[in-house]
């Protein structure tokens, strides 16, 4: 035997070492013996590069079932997770697929951890859909001897490229530098990021060629994630909605596992040597603003390592990083023609609050319905005026028939003490709160429409000035705030559409200083609907899609008025950082007669029929989580309303 192939098969006995200690690693489940049988076969068949058993194993969601320390998760893999008899059947379709794009998957080796990085790669290498490519770029300096590592997978796998980064500087561009060197390296049709301390599901790059199959105009495309600790545990899934760009500027909530038209990042430049710390979060920012042909896979495909050391993780992550995202954000606002200020959000490591210029102060008008009950107006209006501080506004309050001699005293009062910015209109009806706040809207000339409740509280001094922020923005339809309970837990936080078979609130009763489902408490999101106790849009946007649907008299007739809203290309979001307490129901009671229950159920039957599309699949919301609470768990099979 020559010195040469003495010195292959040592490296091949090497390799084969190191995937067999990672087999022991991940033994201690009985699962994962059921599933070894089944993927041998499976490996086989396909004749991977590299005896990646035991990765692929890791890979499935249902090698998370046995290590996964949450055990609702747990239980949520057993029914949704694939099986290696689904796994064989989808590679055995990838030759039929009309388009095999190839996929680049880019790795930045930048002080790693050794044997978490030999999984990184192996996850790759165990790809059920062979056309991938792997690109990796190694800074010189790290203290790991990454030539020992990588050259053996280079030198036997022509999909593996390796490059270093032998001028590095330790300057603070390091990690940017070795991600434009791995994308140099990049010829495919699509490319992928990859820490090189985490991991890919076995289907991750399968699911992502299926779905360019199917729209092969698709631009950008990202999918759900978990986390796995140190001891190989899953746990955390963040199951995202679909694109939903207010949501990002809060966060980069798309994060791992995204998939980028090549030629589309090339164009944009790359990623930015003075954005390094939120590089990613300036080039899909960037990315966004040149497509609209964006994917969510509402699949686990990520497994993002959880790390003592990770700056991912820290709860106080390097000014540095926090700068460059306010910094990117900011350059994105003024790109587009929005200039504002961000800010990150105390508490919530990679949340972002965003506030907007106003263009011009345009005219506000408050419409409150209201019966009676004048303490409890007379305390939202003192809220109101004492608190507000945006100047152009005034607040027109419809009686619907009030007859307590103190309510109109109340209404004297106000105007004596607001001449020019509180006024009264009657209409004495049987009481239908769209036809009030229509015949509101008729009664108004100004530029923003603001409906609110007679029995809620402003907390927040900038709160109109909030709204209409967000409310001057083209794109934007309907603009709602982050109501209160008196005792301090949320009312309101944005609606999901099909809770409860038709609408909910989100994160209904959590304390209102939680942090919700990855911070959508804390967060500027986008949400299908919100409520019109405080909801504020454009008066042209309201008359667009014809005002409130006077056929829902009662209930979900701001839920249809946001629907429409979404079916004419608008957005709603909700404003974490607008605050009111809300008395709920205080004025027209509860649904405690015959007569009302029918009423109500009749109204639950139009939204229902009227829209089917939107309750089954709310884009806001993921299809992995409940409709039969507002809780934001995970959703089962034994759950009601759809679940």
């Amino acid at each position: 035997m020559t010195h040469e192939e003495l010195e292959a098969l040592l490296v091949k006995t090497q390799q084969d070492l190191e995937l067999a200690n990672f087999t022991i690693r991940w033994m201690e489940t009985s699962k994962f013996w059921r599933l070894r049988a089944a993927w041998l076969t499976l490996r086989q068949r396909l004749k991977f590069p590299f005896r990646t058993a035991a990765v692929s194993s890791l890979q499935t969601s249902a090698r998370a079932i046995a290590s996964a320390s949450d055990a609702k998760y747990r239980q949520w893999c057993e029914k949704n997770s694939p099986r290696p008899a689904d796994l064989q059947k989808l590679a055995e379709t990838v030759e039929i697929l009309p388009h095999k794009p190839l996929i680049s998957v880019i790795v930045p080796v930048f002080d790693p951890t050794e044997p978490f990085l030999r999984d990184a790669i192996a996850s790759v290498a165990s790809q059920i859909y062979p056309y991938w490519q792997l690109c990796i770029a190694a800074d010189a300096l790290t203290e790991l001897q990454v030539h020992e590592l990588l050259a053996p997978y280079q030198a036997h796998n022509d999909r593996i490229k390796v490059t270093f980064q032998e001028t590095n500087d330790q300057s603070s561009n390091g990690l940017v530098n070795c991600l434009n060197s791995a994308l140099e390296l990049a010829t495919g049709e699509f490319v992928s990021w990859l820490d090189p301390h985490d991991l890919l599901t076995l289907d991750a790059l399968y699911e992502v060629a299926l779905l360019v199959n199917r729209h092969p105009d698709l631009d950008m495309i990202y999918s759900d994630e978990d986390k796995v600790d140190e001891k190989g545990q899953f746990k955390e899934p963040f199951f995202k909605p679909d694109w939903c760009p207010e949501s990002f500027l809060s966060r980069m909530y798309t994060r791992h596992c995204g998939m980028y038209r090549r030629s589309l990042v090339q164009q944009i430049g790359c990623f930015r040597p003075e954005f390094e710390g939120s590089h990613d979060y300036d080039l899909v920012l960037r990315l966004t603003e040149k497509t609209s042909e964006i994917a969510h896979i509402p699949k686990i495909l990520y497994h993002d390592r959880i790390q003592d050391h990770s700056t991912v993780h820290d709860l106080k992550p390097k000014s540095h990083a926090v700068e460059a995202a306010e910094k990117a954000l900011e350059a994105a606002l003024q790109r587009r023609g929005e200039p504002g200020k961000a800010t990150a959000l105390k508490g919530h490591p990679g949340c972002y609050l965003i506030r907007y210029h106003i263009r011009g102060l345009k005219p506000v008008t408050i419409i409150i319905p209201t019966r009676d009950l004048g303490r409890v107006l007379d305390r939202c209006l003192a809220s109101i005026f004492s608190k507000t501080t945006y100047a152009n506004y005034e607040v027109l309050v419809i009686d619907n028939g009030s007859t307590e001699p103190a309510t109109f005293s109340m209404f004297k009062q106000w105007q004596t003490r607001e001449p020019k910015r509180f006024r009264y209109q009657t209409l004495d009806i049987p009481f239908n709160y769209s036809k009030l706040n229509n015949y509101g809207v008729e009664q108004s000339q100004s530029d923003y429409l603001l409906f609110l409740n007679n029995d809620t509280e402003v907390l927040n001094s900038d709160w109109l000035t909030a709204m209409v922020e967000q409310a001057q923005r083209p794109q934007i339809g309907a603009v709602g705030a982050r109501l209160l309970y008196p005792d301090g837990t949320v009312q309101h936080a944005g609606v999901v559409a099909g809770l409860g078979g038709v609408a909910g609130h989100s994160h209904k009763h959590y304390p209102g200083s939680d942090s919700g489902y990855f911070s959508q408490i804390q967060t500027i999101n986008n949400y299908s609907a919100v409520t019109a106790a405080c909801l504020m849009c454009r008066r042209d946007v309201f008359e667009q899609v014809g005002g409130f649907e006077e056929d829902l008299a009662i209930a979900f007739n701001d839920t249809d008025f946001c629907f429409k809203l979404i079916e004419n290309g608008y957005r709603n979001v909700y404003l974490p950082h607008v605050v009111l307490h809300h008395y709920e129901s205080k004025s027209r009671g509860h649904e405690d007669t015959p007569q009302k229950q029918a009423r109500f159920q009749q109204e639950v039957l139009y939204i229902q029929r009227k829209w089917q599309g939107i309750l089954a699949n709310d884009p806001c919301y993921s299809p992995h989580l409940t409709r039969a609470r507002e809780d934001y768990s995970l959703k089962f099979f034994r759950d009601k309303h759809g679940d």
